[in-house]
This record gives C-alpha cells, structure tokens and sequence, in this order.
C-alpha cells in the first residue's frame, strides 16, 4: 500500500469514531498538520479515501453524497486532517484532502477568497470558466461553487472535481499576487505572505492537475 501514514482502519464512511468538531478557519488554504505519527495510519487514509470516492459513486442517493460533502463538518476536518493531511500530494487521501481543506477555506472566509478570484479572474479566463463560478463571484457564489465541486467528486467525474478546484487555486492564486504587490506598498512583510501563499497555491493546484490525470489512468491510490 502506497502511503506515508498507517494505522487503523476505517471500515465504512459512516463508521469514524465521533470526535467533537474542533473550529478549523484558515485564512488560505495552508497545509493542515495531523498530530499522529505518519507511520501509523498509512492504510486507514488510503482505504478510507477509496471508501469515499467509491460510496460516493456506486450511490444514487442524493443524500448519501450531501453526507460525504458535509463530514468536515459533522465530523470535524481535525479527523480528515488526521486520516489524510500527510498522505502524498500526489495519492486519493492527498487529493481528497485538498478538496475538503478548499472547501472549508472558502466556506470560512468566502468574502476575502471571493476578492481574491476577483482579482485574478480577468488574468485566468479560462480557469475561471473551468472552475465554474457564477457571475459575480460573490462571496456567496464562492460557497456554492466550492460545495458543487465536492458534490460533483461523489455524484459525477471524480477527475473533473479535480480539475475544477485546480482551476479555481489558479485564478485565486493570481488575485493574491495581485493583492501582494499592492500590499507591498504599504507592508513589504504582508506581501512577501502573500507570494508565498500564492505559491504554495499554485502547486497545489499542480497536485490537483496531476491526481486528475493519474485517475484517468487508473493510477491514483
């Protein structure tokens, strides 16, 4: 079994030890640390991740997908963060990890990820048509566009869901560094953040693009 984590497993989506919800809100999406050992729980994030991708798809039920879309919040993302955060970007727990840590990102602070696709829309026409945001990309539009996408993992083409949240890291990748250079005029240190952050967006956008392609394949585990 590929992986960095290994440990217990998780026999059914449905059967996660119930944690209190600890508040999670970045302020970008960030990599989230898990506090287990990675050698630990390798298994449980590749056998849960393939849980939820294949319950998903094998289920015609609206309300099993609604379920899966909402178990950051049900559950926690401090539990998703624990069984995925570590795994390779580049692997289904990586990619699935992404797409609920995205989600929660929006959620969370969807008027500044809101003014950021703003900014980098008219620099990435084409990602933003990918990403599917509705005309004008409020902060409200931001929501349900994120929540789409995850719902679209479970009920339509895993890969697309993928592309999708790769396209809309892009654009907003593009608006924060719109908003670093403005930034430096007035505070070099919050730019320099700023960059950072938009690189690190970039390259997870890249993972995205890659785990898309690998699906195609048959590849991503």
């Amino acid at each position: 079994m590929k992986g960095a984590r290994a440990g217990s497993t998780v026999g059914q989506v449905s059967g996660f030890r119930h944690h209190k919800p600890r508040p999670f809100a970045p302020q970008d999406f960030n990599p989230y640390e898990g506090g287990a050992d990675p050698a630990r729980i390798s298994e449980a994030a590749h056998l849960s991740a393939a849980a939820f991708v294949r319950k998903g798809i094998a289920n015609e039920d609206p309300e099993v997908s609604n379920r899966l879309v909402q178990v950051a919040e049900t559950e926690g993302l401090e539990v998703l963060a624990e069984l995925w955060s570590e795994a390779p970007a580049r692997s289904l727990p990586g990619a699935l990890w992404r797409l609920y840590a995205v989600r929660t990102a929006t959620l969370n602070n969807a008027e500044t990820m809101s003014a950021r696709f703003r900014a980098g829309a008219h620099r990435a026409e084409v990602e933003r048509l990918v990403a599917g945001v509705a005309e004008p990309p409020t902060a409200e539009e931001m929501k349900k566009m994120a929540t789409s996408i995850l719902s679209g993992a479970f009920d339509g083409d895993f890969a697309h869901a993928l592309e999708r949240t790769a396209a809309y890291c892009r654009v907003l990748a593009l608006g924060m560094t719109e908003h670093a250079d403005a930034a430096d005029l007035a505070n070099e240190t919050r730019g320099t953040k700023l960059t950072a952050r938009a690189k690190s967006m970039v390259n997870t956008a890249e993972d995205l693009e890659a785990c898309a392609r690998l699906w195609r394949q048959d590849l991503l585990d």
